[in-house]
């Protein structure tokens, strides 16, 4: 079992342009069930060997989608959302990077009941090497099955972190990039909670970042709510405060979200926090010896 995808999962591209179509050619050489695209104007084409529709609903209707991942350029991005929704589909990766913050705000409040679930924008998608689903950008030859969950604002250190623990020989069920904008989908808490309830994740890898309060919810929240081991690393402990570090989120304001206040409040809630991002994988071994 993995959390949020399955055997089942049916994958539509949002975004049939260079990097969509690049990355369903991954996605499909992986093994994953990606069953079409969606470009408008573009309907009734053939891409990447896959049927291309001009509307998700027309895609959903004769594929029988139930996950998508945008590669729609930053102005269209909330509204292919959005058509996703309303499609019904059920699991959607925004990767598009530079989506406006009001924009994000119009998707959290359409989707404020909705089932949906929404990963990024901003953000390397989900992996879950289990199942080999791919949605997103993520470098799949890094990963392999295990019983580690990874949750992480940033994709590159993602990448970082599952590499450490494949090389110590430490398997995934499901790694989660949840992005570093300002209004994410899906939270620390929200994958948290879906860790701690999947039995096949004995172990959690958080990678977080400076700016914002997500950390010290996620602390708060494993020490009240979660009974397996988790371990963090913080991004931008060098970073200066006013100063935007990488992601749009990753900014220090007020007296508010520096490494160090996201750190001691990790350490107060029992979670240990790698010094460096090369000790990610060791410090997961340590905290969890026999987990693989």
């Amino acid at each position: 079992m993995s959390i949020l995808v399955d055997g089942n999962t049916r994958v539509l591209v949002q975004g049939m342009g260079r990097a969509g179509q690049q990355h369903t050619n991954l996605s499909l050489e992986y093994g994953t069930n990606v069953v079409g695209g969606v470009t408008p104007g573009r309907g009734g084409q053939e891409l990447c060997g896959l049927p291309v529709y001009d509307c998700c609903r027309d895609a959903v209707r004769e594929t029988g989608a139930n996950a998508s991942a945008i590669f729609v350029p930053p102005g269209g991005a909330a509204d292919a959302i959005l058509e996703a929704v309303d499609a019904g589909i059920e699991l959607i990766c925004a990767i598009t990077e530079g989506v406006p913050v009001h924009d994000m705000l119009r998707v959290r409040a359409a989707m404020r009941d909705s089932d949906a679930r929404l990963i990024g924008p901003n953000c390397p998608g989900l992996l879950d090497p289990v199942h080999k689903v791919r949605i997103g950008i993520a470098p799949y030859p890094i990963f392999r099955p295990g019983s580690v969950g990874v949750v992480s604002r940033s994709g590159t250190l993602t990448y970082e972190g599952v590499n450490q623990l494949t090389e110590l020989g430490i398997g995934q069920t499901t790694c989660i990039g949840i992005g570093g904008d300002p209004i994410p989908g899906l939270s620390f808490v929200d994958v948290l909670e879906l860790f701690q309830a999947d039995p096949e994740t004995r172990a959690v890898v958080m990678i977080g970042e400076i700016g914002g309060s997500a950390e010290e919810e996620a602390a708060e929240f494993v020490q009240s709510q979660m009974n397996k081991p988790v371990v963090c690393f913080v991004a931008g402990v060098t970073a200066p405060p006013g100063k935007r570090m990488g992601h749009a989120g990753a900014i220090i304001s007020g007296g508010r979200g520096s490494a160090d206040d996201k750190k001691k409040a990790l350490e107060k809630a029992g979670i240990p926090v790698a010094e460096s991002p090369a000790l990610i994988g060791e410090t997961l071994k340590q905290a969890a010896p026999g987990v693989s």
